[in-house]
């Protein structure tokens, strides 16, 4: 297999309690730092960044075949276009759960401005960025890869997360953000993101019509769902690295949240696990990708399955790519519609909310491609308990 999942569950002690598997890092108040800026100059990496010989990265994947869905005219309210592009799109769903999506709506300009922010949050002095850092144990906020969490197959990246609520009285929340972490110098900032982050959260309830209807169920279902959604946005920021051929960038993963929608820049580095090998997904600027995440797998009964990914890294060019976690509005009970239950096809996963899995993979389980099986197991001992 690709990755060594942690095979035994979790004894849930406390909130705060994390699983005592080698990969947690002690709080000894000695946490390792990671500053690409510092590290470039080096000629080796740190240890907590090499992964083991089976997981190690391979560069020269074979590209992944997968679906181009044209938006433009299903946008536009053609019936026709919109059978054909769920069509399309329930085909991968069931195959490796990703597909691209071409007119798409979303403004070229307004893209290119969320890639030029990336370039100038990263660049900025790290202590500049930890204004914006990222506590154990929450989802949002600056992180220089995962140090403080893991001492182990660290990921060699940096991301910002923030979060998007699509509720009318939160209009503004996201460039309240960034003035109050970063200052009012960073007022532009949270403008881009505000749109660019609307401008997701419409996409993403088009696409979720296209879900419903290759599913059949009822073309609102999924869309009135995610109405009022809760969703995380994330900057990636891949650093050059001096020894790429050792580590990841982002190590293998399924997304436990509903659907991701990433746009990557020009420096490939994406890379799905697909019958039995990995393959890469190349860069295409007018298309984003999409991709179906664990809460979206047990809402659809496991018809649709979320699927192992991750991100490799290369020794001359920086990488960077803007990642839109579509979740649930935070008291949505995840449960899948009458028309996917039946006697030949029983419920597999149990009702939850999206804040109880959050907190799974933020404070019990490091995410991977058995997150949302272990995480049933979970729910199952606690309603024992």
């Amino acid at each position: 297999m690709a990755i060594d999942c942690i095979k035994t569950m979790p004894s849930i002690t406390t909130p705060h309690h994390h699983p005592k598997d080698q990969d947690q890092c002690k709080d000894d108040g000695k946490s390792f730092v990671f500053d690409a800026q510092v590290l470039r100059h080096q000629t080796n990496i740190p240890q907590q960044f090499i992964w083991p010989d089976h997981e190690k990265p391979n560069t020269n994947a074979p590209e992944l075949q997968v679906p181009l869905v044209d938006l433009g005219d299903f946008l536009s309210g053609n019936p026709v276009a919109a059978v054909e592009a769920s069509r399309l799109v329930g085909e991968a769903c069931k195959k490796h759960g990703f597909f691209l999506v071409v007119n798409h709506g979303v403004d070229k300009t307004l893209i290119a401005h969320a890639h030029n922010y990336v370039d100038t949050f990263f660049k900025l002095p790290l202590s500049e960025k930890q204004k914006a850092q990222r506590k154990i144990g929450e989802s949002c906020g600056y992180a220089s890869s995962f140090t403080g969490r893991f001492s182990s197959k660290l990921p060699w990246k940096e991301t910002l997360s923030f979060r998007y609520k699509a509720e009318e009285s939160s209009s503004k929340h996201i460039e309240e953000y960034f003035h109050n972490r970063m200052g009012e110098d960073f007022a532009e900032f949270g403008t881009v993101y505000q749109d660019y982050c609307e401008a997701m959260s419409t996409l993403s309830l088009g696409i979720m019509e296209l879900l419903g209807m290759s599913l059949g169920v009822s073309r609102e279902h999924f869309r009135e769902f995610f109405n009022e959604n809760d969703s995380i946005m994330r900057l990636n920021y891949y650093p050059p690295c001096q020894k790429p051929d050792l580590t990841l960038g982002t190590g293998p993963h399924c997304d436990p949240t509903s659907l991701t929608i990433l746009h990557q820049d020009q420096v490939g580095g994406l890379q799905v696990f697909v019958d039995n090998e990995w393959r890469s997904i190349n860069p295409n600027f007018d298309a984003f990708v999409v991709n179906i995440g664990d809460t979206f797998m047990a809402l659809s009964n496991g018809i649709y399955r979320s699927c192992l990914h991750r991100a490799v890294v290369n020794s001359q060019t920086p990488r960077k790519s803007l990642a839109f976690f579509l979740c649930p509005k935070n008291d949505k009970m995840v449960t899948p519609p009458h028309e996917l239950v039946d006697t030949c096809n029983p419920r597999i996963y149990p009702d939850f909310t999206w804040p109880m899995l959050l907190e799974f993979t933020q404070k019990h389980y490091r995410a991977d491609m058995k997150t949302l099986e272990v995480f049933t197991n979970w729910l199952h001992q606690r309603s024992l308990s």
